[in-house]
């Protein structure tokens, strides 16, 4: 979120009032809801002692939609209200458009990219990774390769993995669906 697009640029120095985002309210994305708890069963697993991430509404000033969804932009934050990345919602609808993906493999995509971001970001560590290769990994269709990772994944008909690129040797590997992280630790 930009926060210079808040500020005056009049001659009035006072920066226009921020809008205060707020936990999202319960059942009212229920989409990105249930992809939230399915990534919180990573968080769980490969963070002790993290509490599972929210979803936060920043307003967008404009109306309700129609269905009576609030407007905002949803981001997936850390349970103090914090987030870092783009919203997870469609937030610049046209006539007819839902607020959310029709496709749960594409939310629970969304989702995890967003809560890696925060998480990465906020609490300043890799997350998740490779136990194999100790790196950082990233989410992709399940089967994607070395070749084709940067291509659209519009067309990728996996569901979403978390995939290691792997090491020097470009062993790259899936390394768990999303939310089966558990699976994948020592001792499991």
């Amino acid at each position: 979120m930009s926060y210079f697009s808040h500020l005056s640029l009049g001659p009035d120095p006072d920066p226009l009032p921020f809008p205060e985002p707020r936990p999202a309210e319960p059942g009212q994305w229920p989409e990105l809801e249930a992809a939230l708890a399915v990534v919180n069963r990573d968080v769980a697993a490969t963070l002790p002692g993290q509490d599972p991430l929210i979803l936060v509404v920043a307003p967008s000033g404009e109306p309700p939609l129609p269905n009576g969804t609030d407007s905002g932009y949803v981001h997936v934050a850390l349970p103090d209200g914090r987030w870092h990345g783009n919203p997870v919602n469609a937030y610049d609808l046209e006539e007819g458009d839902a607020p959310e993906p029709d496709d749960a493999a594409t939310v629970l995509a969304v989702v995890a990219e967003a809560a890696q971001e925060t998480v990465m970001e906020l609490l300043r560590q890799a997350w998740p990774t490779c136990g194999g290769h100790n790196t950082g990994t990233h989410v992709r269709p399940a089967g994607t390769t070395a070749d084709d990772r940067y291509q659209d994944e519009a067309d990728a008909a996996g569901p979403p993995v978390w995939w290691c690129r792997g090491g020097r040797d470009g062993d790259c590997h899936d390394v768990s669906l999303v939310g089966e992280l558990a699976a994948t630790m020592p001792g499991k």
